[in-house]
């Protein structure tokens, strides 16, 4: 099922898009919870609702399904609240995956995790000797792999992911703690287009976006602040945050298609679709 807003924005007819069917790994958030801090977004002291958590993530799953792509699942793990976040638990490039190795002890265990989940499904894994964390910090676009540090992901981990991944490895610095991973602060709409917040970023970093991506969307920080830019495009569809609505509209003037869904709950331990949602490339 798809969730639409009241109004949800017409797509331009000026630019056509193409979506591209896509295969997904996602994690049911059976054991999700708040019980410790180890970003800006989780409050340990604020409740939380871990069915309306379940109702909101299995309604992401359907919607991906609704969309014509592939999800699997991997399985929950107790005592590992954060698994549901997914994205976090390697990169895949051409059936290859670069497990991820976390930098904070709560979540370390998620990596072997990941590891036998695609050892088991038949793909090559490589375990990493930095700290990256997955698709929170290497961002595949095109041919390029955009690489996120500063606050989790060891910069050393960038020239192992070039040489793993066999692609160029462009790194950006992030600033703002509350874009803690490169995928709160840019969103991958297609293979030569990106929305960002430039202020997460050092101005190094945003002139190296700049040139790279000079006609990339803007997101204004109200959006950004409810993770609208932690968002998952198929090339057309962009799944984002139902609250930022100001995002859906800009998208929508581009040619993007805006599906928005409610993860309000989730967002509690610091993620949104997208941090829910490793693309597994074949």
């Amino acid at each position: 099922m798809i969730v639409v807003t009241s109004v949800l924005p017409r797509p331009s007819p000026a630019t056509a898009r193409t979506a591209r069917p896509r295969h997904y790994l996602m994690c049911r958030p059976d054991h999700f919870e708040v019980r410790y801090a180890i970003n800006p977004w989780m409050h340990p002291d604020v409740p939380v609702d871990r069915e309306r958590a379940l109702a909101q993530w299995d309604a992401l799953r359907r919607t991906y399904l609704d969309l014509g792509h592939r999800v699997d699942l991997l399985d929950p793990v107790p005592g590992l609240p954060d698994m549901v976040y997914t994205a976090n638990g390697a990169t895949v490039v051409d059936g290859l995956v670069l497990g991820a190795r976390f930098r904070h002890p709560e979540r370390a265990a998620e990596a072997q995790a990941h590891r036998a989940w695609f050892a088991a499904a038949g793909h090559p894994v490589v375990e990493p000797e930095f700290v990256n964390e997955g698709e929170g910090d290497l961002l595949v676009v095109g041919d390029v792999v955009l690489a996120g540090c500063g606050f989790r992901t060891d910069p050393r981990a960038h020239a192992e992911a070039a040489a793993v991944l066999g692609r160029e490895v462009v790194a950006l610095e992030l600033v703002d703690p509350r874009y803690y991973h490169l995928d709160t602060a840019i969103a991958v709409l297609d293979e030569t287009t990106v929305a960002w917040l430039p202020a997460a970023f050092t101005p190094a970093a945003q002139e190296v976006l700049r040139a790279r991506f000079p006609d990339a969307l803007v997101a204004d920080p109200a959006d950004a602040a409810v993770l609208g830019l932690n968002a998952v495009s198929d090339g057309r569809h962009v799944v984002l945050p139902a609250q930022a609505v100001g995002l859906a509209a800009a998208l929508a003037e581009r040619g993007f298609v805006p599906v928005p869904v409610d993860l309000s709950e989730l967002r509690k331990g610091g993620g949104g679709p997208k941090c829910c949602t490793l693309e597994v490339r074949a």
